[in-house]
C-alpha cells in the first residue's frame, strides 16, 4: 500500500469495534497463515481464549482420519451426551429459561465433572418424577373411569320392564362375579371403537349377549400425551363360560379396559364411596408432586442457559483440537491457523494464558508460514456498516485484499435509492420506523424471534434509516411530500392571469418567457410546478436526463476504482492497457453526453436575444448523441444552429475516432503483453535453469484471446446497455409520485369536498383507507421495488467494473457464532428425546 492509498485508509477509517482493533473497509484485513506449536495440557485454555476472541481460523491437518478416531472424540461424545440431556430438561421446563450469564468463565476438568454429575442427577431426577406422576395420573385415570362405569352400572342394573329378567337373575349373585343364570363383564372401550366392539361381540357369541354401553360427557386426559380422549362404559351380559372366555379376547383385542365391578346396588354404592375418597387422595398427591416438579424445574431453569453454553463451549473446543496434529516425538500438537495480521498480538497472548494457566515449563511456539494459498477475506464491520458489508457479500466474497465496495455503498446505495424514493411523507415515514430500530436496538436484540421479515427489517436498520434521510432530502429537491408542494420561500413565477382565469381553470401553463423572474429558486422545486399543466413535461425531461448523469458518475468511478486493485496488486501494466482505453471510451461518448445537457441548460434560454439559441432552437440531445454514432449531421432551419457551438462536429469526429481505437486496445493489449511476458520469463528461466511450477500452469494464447473478447465485448455493448439502465432512477421516480397523487386526488380529496358533519366522520374513514394504502402500496411495496432496483445497479452496472468478487469467507472459531448457529438450529428441529 502506497502512502497515498494510506492516508486515504487513515481518513475512512471509521469502523472502530474496540481498543486496539481499529479495521477499514477500504479492503480487506491482511491474514498471515501461522503454525501453532502447544503443549496437550496448555491446548483447552489457549483455545478457550481463542474462541472468545474470534480471531483464528484453523484448518484440519487430519482430513482423511475419521471422526471417531481422532484424539479428543471421548470429550466430544461426553458434551454431546451432556448437550442431549440438557435440551432434554429444557424441553421439560414449563416456560423458556432465562437467557444465560454473562461471561462464564472457563470450568477446569474438575468443574465440568461435577457438571457432568449435577447434569447425570438432574436427569435421573426427573425421570423419576416423570415417571412416578405418569403412574400417578394412570392410577388417577382409572379410577375415574371405574367411578364412572359404577355410576353407569345402577342405571344399567335398574328393573325396567324391558329388562326384567336380567335384573331377577342379577338378585343371585356368587362370590366369583358370575350370576345365578347369566354372568357379566364391565369395561371402559374408547367411544370410536363401540359400533365395530359391539358387531364382533354379537358375531362370536351368535346373538347370545346383551350389550349396554353409555358415553361418557366430559372427555378424560390422557396420561402420557396429554390428549382428550372419548371413552365409553359398557356391561356385556352373556351366559356360559365359553362364551365369557371369547368375550375377553374381544375386550382384549378392542384395547379395553376391564373392571371388576359388583352385581348389587348396595355394593355398589359402598364401592363407589370408597373409590371417590381414593379420588381425592390421589388427587392431593398428584398436586403436591406437580408443585415439587415444578419448583425442581424452576431452580434447574435459573442456570441451564449457562450450563448449556459452558457445554457448547467445551464441544467446540475439543472439536477443533481433533483438527490438531499430534507430534509423537515431541508430544505436543501442531495447529496451522490463518490470523489477521493486527490480531497477531492476541494470538500469542492466548498461547501464553495457556502455558501460564497449566504450568507448563515449556512455551508455545507461533511460527508464520509462508504459502502461496490464497487467504480467506475479512472485512472487520460493526454494527453500522454490517448491513452494508452483507448486500456485497450476497452477490460474491471479495477476492483477497480487492477494493471493497460496501465502503462507497454506505452513500451510494441510500442516495440512488432516494433518487427513485424522492418524497419527503414518505421518507420521514421510513426514517422514523428505522430511528425506532436503532435506538431500541439492544432491547430488541435480546427478544429473539423466527420472524424472518422482521429480522431482514432489523438487520438492515440502518441502511433503512440511511434511506430514509436521503429520500427526504431528495423529496425536498423534488418539492414533493405525499404528491403536495411546501411553499417555503415563495416562488419565483408571476402571475400573469386575470381573477376570471385563476377561479375558472385549475391548472395553468407555465410559459418561462411570461410569468419567470429568472431568479432561480433557493433549494429544489419551484412550488409553482403544482399547479402547471405541463409539470410533468418538465419533470419527465429533467429526471430523465438527471438519471443519465448520476448513472455515468456512477459507472466512472467504478471504473477508477480498478486502478487501485491494479496498483496494490502490482499490475500496473494493466492501467494502460484497460483502464484508460475503458474510461476513455466512457467519457468521450457517454460524459460528453452529459456536458451537452450542462450546455444546453446553459446557453439556451426563453428570453435570449439571439433567436438561434431560443427555446424554439433547444436540441435534442439524444439526437445530436445519435447523429454523432452514425457520423451524420442533421438538417435544421435557419436561424437555428445544427451545432452547439463551433467546432462541434470535428471534435465529434475525434472523440469517436478515439473511442473505436480504444476497443483493439482492450482486445489485444492484454494478450499481446502476457504473450511477450511469458516468452521473456521462458528465456530467463532457460538461462537459470528453473524448471516451470505445475501448480501454476501457463494459459494458452488461443484462451486468453477468447476470455479477453469476452470481456471486451462485455464492456463495450455492456456501457451502452448500462447507461440505458439507470434510467429506471427516472422511471421509478415519475411512478412513486404519480402513485401518490392518485391517491390524494382520487381518495383523500374526497374526503375534503364538504364542511358537514357527514363529511367529517367520512374524512376519517377516507383518511384511513388513504393511511393503509401510502403506507402497504408506497411505504413498503414501491421501497422494496427501489430497494431491489438499487441493489442491481450496484451489483452490475458499477461493480462489474472493478470487482472480481472470487474469495471466500473468513470463519473463525469463535464461541459468539457457534453460539448463535446451534441456536437457530435449536428453533428449526425438536428437543431431545428422552434419554432411555
Amino acid at each position: 500500500m502506497d502512502k497515498s492509498e494510506e492516508t486515504f485508509v487513515k481518513v475512512l477509517d471509521f469502523t472502530r469495534l474496540g481498543p486496539g482493533r481499529a479495521g477499514t473497509m477500504f479492503r480487506s484485513e491482511e491474514m498471515v497463515l501461522c503454525q501453532v506449536f502447544v503443549q496437550p495440557e496448555a491446548a483447552y485454555v489457549s483455545m478457550y481464549e481463542l474462541g472468545e476472541a474470534g480471531i483464528a481460523q484453523f484448518r484440519d491437518l487430519n482430513p482423511h482420519v475419521n471422526d471417531f478416531q481422532r484424539r479428543y472424540v471421548t470429550e466430544v461424545r461426553r458434551c454431546s451426551e451432556m448437550e442431549r440431556k440438557l435440551r432434554w430438561v429444557s424441553g421439560e421446563l414449563p416456560e423458556p429459561p432465562p437467557p444465560p450469564k454473562p461471561s462464564p468463565k472457563i470450568l477446569s476438568p474438575r468443574e465440568i465433572n461435577i457438571l457432568e454429575e449435577r447434569i447425570d442427577y438432574i436427569e435421573s431426577e426427573i425421570q423419576e418424577m416423570t415417571k412416578n406422576a405418569l403412574n400417578l395420573k394412570t392410577d388417577y385415570l382409572s379410577l375415574i373411569e371405574l367411578k364412572i362405569l359404577i355410576e353407569k352400572m345402577q342405571t344399567f342394573f335398574q328393573d325396567h320392564s324391558a329388562h326384567r329378567k336380567i335384573s331377577a337373575s342379577v338378585q343371585i349373585y356368587n362370590n366369583e362375579g358370575a350370576l345365578g343364570h347369566l354372568g357379566f363383564i364391565a369395561g371402559v372401550v374408547p367411544t370410536a371403537k363401540v359400533a365395530s366392539f359391539e358387531r364382533m361381540l354379537w358375531r362370536i357369541s351368535h346373538g347370545n349377549i346383551f350389550f349396554k354401553q353409555a358415553q361418557i360427557e366430559e372427555p378424560l386426559k390422557d396420561p402420557v400425551t396429554g390428549h382428550e380422549l372419548q371413552k365409553t362404559v359398557f356391561v356385556v351380559f352373556f351366559h356360559g363360560e365359553q362364551i365369557k372366555l371369547r368375550v375377553k379376547k374381544v375386550c382384549n383385542g378392542f384395547q379395553a379396559t376391564l373392571y371388576h365391578c359388583p352385581a348389587t346396588y348396595k355394593d355398589q354404592k359402598d364401592m363407589l364411596v370408597g373409590v371417590e375418597s381414593r379420588i381425592k387422595d390421589l388427587e392431593m398427591v398428584l398436586e403436591q408432586t406437580e408443585q415439587h416438579r415444578r419448583l425442581v424445574l424452576t431452580n434447574i431453569a435459573r442456570d441451564i442457559s449457562t450450563w448449556m453454553v459452558a457445554v457448547r463451549k467445551e464441544k467446540a473446543i475439543y472439536h477443533t483440537l481433533n483438527m490438531f496434529s499430534m507430534d509423537i516425538i515431541k508430544k505436543c500438537l501442531i495447529a496451522e491457523c490463518w490470523v489477521p495480521r493486527p490480531d497477531l498480538h492476541i494470538l500469542q497472548k492466548a498461547l501464553d494464558d495457556g502455558v501460564r494457566a497449566s504450568g507448563s515449563p515449556i512455551p508455545s511456539l507461533l511460527h508464520y508460514v509462508p504459502t502461496r494459498e490464497t487467504p480467506p477475506t475479512f472485512n472487520r464491520t460493526n454494527r453500522f456498516t454490517r448491513g452494508f458489508q452483507a448486500l456485497i457479500d450476497s452477490y460474491g466474497i471479495a477476492s483477497y485484499r480487492e477494493v471493497n465496495p460496501a465502503l462507497y455503498t454506505i452513500i451510494t446505495f441510500p442516495f440512488l435509492f432516494a433518487v427513485m424514493f424522492g418524497d419527503i411523507g414518505h421518507g420521514l415515514i421510513m426514517t422514523i420506523f428505522a430511528a425506532i430500530l436503532v435506538i431500541n436496538e439492544k432491547n430488541f436484540q435480546k427478544k429473539k424471534t423466527d420472524n424472518e421479515i422482521w429480522n431482514i427489517f432489523f438487520g438492515g436498520r440502518y441502511i433503512i434509516l440511511l434511506m430514509g434521510i436521503f429520500s427526504i432530502y431528495t423529496g425536498l429537491i423534488y418539492n414533493d411530500m405525499f404528491s403536495k408542494s411546501i411553499n417555503i420561500f415563495g416562488s419565483s413565477w408571476s402571475n400573469v392571469y386575470d381573477n376570471e382565469t385563476l377561479r375558472s381553470r385549475k391548472e395553468f401553463n407555465l410559459d418561462p418567457k411570461d410569468s419567470y423572474s429568472q431568479e432561480p429558486y433557493p433549494i429544489g422545486l419551484d412550488p409553482a410546478w403544482q399547479f402547471a399543466s405541463n409539470n410533468i413535461i418538465f419533470l419527465n425531461s429533467f429526471k430523465m436526463k438527471l438519471s443519465i448523469i448520476f448513472g455515468v458518475i456512477h459507472m466512472a468511478f467504478g471504473v477508477t476504482l480498478s486502478v487501485v486493485n491494479f496498483n496494490y496488486f502490482k499490475r500496473r501494466e494493466m492501467i494502460l492497457l484497460q483502464y484508460v482505453p475503458q474510461i476513455l471510451f466512457l467519457l468521450l461518448l457517454f460524459s460528453y453526453l452529459c456536458i451537452l445537457m450542462f450546455m444546453k441548460w446553459i446557453m439556451y434560454s426563453a428570453i435570449s436575444e439571439d433567436p438561434a439559441y431560443g427555446t424554439s432552437c433547444a436540441p435534442s440531445v439524444l439526437i445530436i448523441f445519435i447523429n454523432m454514432m452514425l457520423m451524420k449531421s442533421s438538417d435544421v432551419k435557419e436561424p437555428c444552429k445544427a451545432f452547439m457551438f463551433d467546432g462541434q462536429e470535428v471534435l465529434q469526429k475525434i472523440f469517436l475516432a478515439i473511442a473505436f481505437i480504444c476497443i483493439p486496445v482492450m482486445l489485444f493489449g492484454k494478450p499481446v503483453y502476457q504473450m511477450l511476458a511469458d516468452k521473456k520469463r521462458k528465456q530467463q528461466g532457460i538461462e537459470s535453469g528453473d524448471v516451470p511450477d505445475p501448480e501454476h500452469p501457463e494459459e494458452g494464447m488461443g484462451e486468453v484471446l477468447i476470455t479477453q473478447a469476452i470481456h471486451t465485448i462485455e464492456y463495450v455493448l455492456g456501457t451502452v446497455s448500462h447507461t440505458a439502465s439507470y434510467l429506471r432512477l427516472w422511471a421509478l421516480s415519475l411512478a412513486h409520485a404519480q402513485l401518490s397523487a392518485v391517491l390524494w386526488q382520487r381518495l383523500l380529496r374526497m374526503g375534503l369536498g364538504g364542511g358537514s358533519p357527514v363529511n367529517s366522520i367520512m374524512l376519517y374513514l377516507i383518511f384511513a383507507v388513504w393511511a393503509f394504502f401510502t403506507l402497504a402500496i408506497l411505504v413498503l411495496m414501491e421501497g422494496l421495488s427501489a430497494f431491489l432496483h438499487t441493489l442491481r445497479l450496484h451489483w452490475v452496472e458499477f461493480m462489474s467494473k472493478f470487482y472480481d468478487g472470487q474469495g471466500y469467507v473468513f470463519l473463525p472459531f469463535s464461541f459468539s457464532a457457534i453460539l448463535e448457529n446451534d441456536d437457530e438450529d435449536e428453533k428449526t428441529k425438536p428437543n431431545g428425546a428422552p434419554p432411555e
